[in-house]
């Protein structure tokens, strides 16, 4: 069986670490399995990047520039909103004809377009398409947090100015991606339960088959090691407890850093003697940019994109704190726990599936920077640490697996296979 996954980066973003990782499952079980990105980063011969990439820059710039001219020329949502207005096709690529199945990943910000999409959908190979955000089953949004719209004809974007009439970006969006898939079967994967809900809400969805597999991971590179010599590497304090909060842009505001710092800071001013005894180690763009609004000292560690040192990272940290107002199941939390790291996180989307409360960490009520600060304390100072960081490993082997992972999507690649070749 040759699967295609395509993904618009290879490196870049929880996705693209995703796709990867699904991409080494399965040639490591029996599937011959590609990646097509348009920004190739690598020299992996089992990744293929566009041929074309100056072309995929200036989708990427139109699609841009067409949104901020209807968000009024405003960057706020900019980047919370794709319309597939622009893209490449990639169907007559040697790599698409030679596969069996289709895997459609992540594929915004100028990758395929609606039409392109369309394209695949018509050509007649089976489509697997793996949902890492909530843009599939929504006109234009990756999160629809509270929005009450989504699951309808979204009508009223609640991030575009002057929502509610039939001209509307979102309506229209909505409108192609409706007659798009009524025509075609696609076998949607949610990497959650939550995601997996939330899209059998939506009408776009209605009448295809939706399933909910994990993201898988390698626990031979991600695993419990000795944290002193993790923290040596990484210039990391050894007298301190130390709390690691990661995101590739940490000002992202879906990120939730706002309740990060209330949280510490709280915890700084309720027990004084914790400056000195905690840290807070910020991973991700912009680390530098926010550490002087905590009470607690910081240690910036800026972007990583080197697996070692992100890997050391987590070994060096006693506790993992993921206050996402939005999220689907993180790449961050699997991360943590396979290295035996106690994770606290707020009740929402996948988190509530990955941390068991009060038995690998701690699930905080949503938005509650006070409970934050009591997971994150129960955590360190009340808790057995070494059982969570057992019952945090066993968590990973049990559900995450590359082998569980692969076979689950195998499953569905022979499913997708074979009611092809019922319709044909």
């Amino acid at each position: 069986m040759r699967v295609l996954i395509v993904n618009t980066s290879e490196k870049t973003g929880g996705a693209a670490v995703a796709a990867n990782r699904l991409m080494e499952a399965l040639n490591n079980n029996g599937v011959k399995a590609k990646m097509l990105v348009a920004d190739k980063q690598t020299d992996n011969i089992t990744v293929v990047g566009l041929p074309h990439p100056g072309r995929h820059r200036l989708h990427f710039l139109w699609e841009r520039w067409c949104i901020f001219w209807h968000l009024h020329f405003k960057r706020d949502h900019l980047f919370e909103i794709d319309t597939a207005c622009a893209g490449s096709d990639i169907t007559s690529l040697p790599e698409y004809k030679e596969a069996d199945v289709i895997h459609l990943a992540w594929i915004n910000q100028g990758m395929l377009s609606l039409k392109d999409i369309n394209k695949i959908l018509a050509d007649g190979k089976p489509v697997v398409w793996t949902m890492h955000d909530m843009w599939p089953a929504t006109a234009i949004c990756h999160y629809a947090l509270s929005c009450p719209h989504f699951t309808t004809h979204c009508r009223q974007c609640r991030l575009l100015p002057g929502g509610g009439s039939k001209s509307d970006l979102s309506y229209k969006v909505w409108e192609r991606k409706a007659k798009i898939l009524a025509r075609h079967a696609i076998k949607f994967v949610a990497c959650s339960r939550w995601l997996a809900g939330e899209a059998r809400r939506s009408r776009l969805l209605m009448g295809q088959d939706i399933t909910a597999i994990p993201n898988p991971i390698d626990t031979r590179v991600f695993r419990p090691d000795d944290q002193r010599q993790a923290r040596l590497s990484m210039h990391l304090p050894l007298d301190k407890k130390l709390i690691l909060f990661v995101s590739q842009r940490v000002t992202n505001t879906i990120k939730g850093m706002d309740y990060m710092v209330e949280a510490c800071n709280k915890l700084a001013a309720d027990h004084p003697e914790l400056k000195e005894q905690w840290g807070v180690v910020v991973m991700g763009g912009h680390a530098d940019e926010i550490a002087e609004r905590f009470q607690l000292p910081v240690y910036p560690l800026g972007y990583v994109n080197n697996t070692r040192a992100i890997v050391q990272a987590y070994q060096s940290a006693d506790v993992f704190v993921i206050p996402s107002l939005s999220d689907n199941l993180p790449n961050t939390i699997m991360e943590a726990l396979a290295c035996g790291v106690p994770c606290v996180g707020f009740n929402v989307g996948g988190i509530p599936e990955m941390i068991d409360h009060q038995k690998n960490g701690y699930v905080a009520e949503y938005r509650s920077a006070d409970d934050l600060a009591a997971g994150i304390y129960w955590t360190l100072h009340d808790a057995d640490h070494k059982q969570l960081s057992r019952e945090a490993v066993n968590k990973v082997e049990r559900n995450y697996s590359q082998q569980s992972v692969a076979v689950k999507y195998i499953e569905v690649y022979t499913n997708a296979i074979a009611q092809r070749s019922f319709r044909i």
